[in-house]
């Protein structure tokens, strides 16, 4: 397919619009819009009506002036957020499996799917998991995705659920939304997730939500392994390890905790 072909010319003519705003110019009326992008009066205010409408764009009837809108924001901080967090996260990761010996995931919400920011797997580790960075599961998905899920609102569990239901994947995995809620509730209370055999028979998982300088849950860190030999006593220094890196996390992204 040519550039020719798949050219979209009011798409084009929107993201022209939105880039002739500047610190100069926070604020600018139709004719200025229309005079600096050299565009007739009737398409600009098409498109700016539709960016509007999505938030791209605020219009202030008083001032009869166009200005950028909140979605810029929340998308700007969505970017934001994903380097700062990879980057805050780094060294914490590494010394995290270094302690462990085990394989350490980063894991956000993205568009209503989890995926995976960063993982870590030392060499002498004998289990190897095909996820890999980048990789987009379910929002449920084992301890990372029930962690991000514990943090928000019932009714945006509702909508993410319907667009995406319940799958068990094991003999152990949750089937049923009460199930869910159980979970979900538990790991509010006790600040972090554990699964036993609910992705992959005979492994388990922990995790533990990480948070940004506002108390948000932007993020989850985890651990993936096979039953310790070492049975509660070594789950239990697990918990303590993953809780305390995402702490750690938390802190290097600004959070104070009250």
């Amino acid at each position: 397919m040519s550039k020719k072909e798949i050219y979209n010319r009011s798409l084009e003519r929107a993201l022209r619009i939105l880039c002739a705003f500047s610190h100069e110019k926070r604020e600018m009326s139709l004719v200025d819009l229309s005079t600096t992008l050299e565009l007739p009066k009737s398409t600009v205010y098409r498109l700016c009506d539709t960016l509007v409408n999505h938030d791209f764009l605020k219009y202030d009837e008083e001032q009869v002036k166009y200005s950028l809108g909140l979605k810029l924001f929340d998308l700007g901080g969505v970017v934001f957020s994903s380097f700062s967090l990879r980057e805050a996260a780094s060294y914490h990761l590494s010394q995290l499996e270094n302690k462990t010996k085990q394989t350490i995931f980063l894991g956000v919400l993205q568009d209503d799917q989890l995926m995976y920011l960063d993982k870590r797997e030392g060499k002498e580790n004998p289990i190897r998991f095909r996820t890999e960075i980048g990789t987009r599961r379910q929002p449920y998905f084992g301890v990372l995705g029930q962690v991000l899920l514990s943090a928000l609102p019932e009714g945006e569990v509702d909508r993410i659920l319907k667009k995406n239901p319940l799958k068990p994947i094991t003999k152990k995995s949750l089937r049923t939304r009460r199930e869910l809620n159980k979970r979900l509730e538990r790991i509010r209370e006790q600040g972090y997730a554990l699964d036993k055999g609910e992705v992959i028979e005979g492994v388990e998982g922990i995790a533990a939500p990480v948070r940004n300088f506002s108390g948000h849950i932007v993020a989850a860190v985890g651990v993936r392994f096979i039953v310790l030999s070492s049975g509660k006593e070594g789950e239990k220094r697990l918990i303590k390890d993953v809780c305390e890196t995402a702490r750690r996390i938390s802190t290097d992204l600004g959070y104070q905790p009250k």
